[in-house]
């Protein structure tokens, strides 16, 4: 299972850009342990640019 990063920027809709980041999270526990430091990564930049965004809205 591959999990896609939403592209680096400001996401258009800041709520959006959370439920996105958080979907990343989503069947977690079917992936080996392994990916799991990676996918918390992605979700983490995704979560970082979304909230960052918060403030421009």
């Amino acid at each position: 299972m591959s999990f896609e990063v939403p592209p680096p920027g400001p996401p258009r809709d800041p709520v959006a850009g959370i439920e996105d980041a958080l979907a990343g999270l989503e069947g977690l526990d079917q992936v080996d342990v392994v990916e799991h430091v990676a996918r918390f990564d992605d979700v983490h930049a995704a979560l970082t640019t979304a909230l960052s965004s918060v403030d421009r809205v």
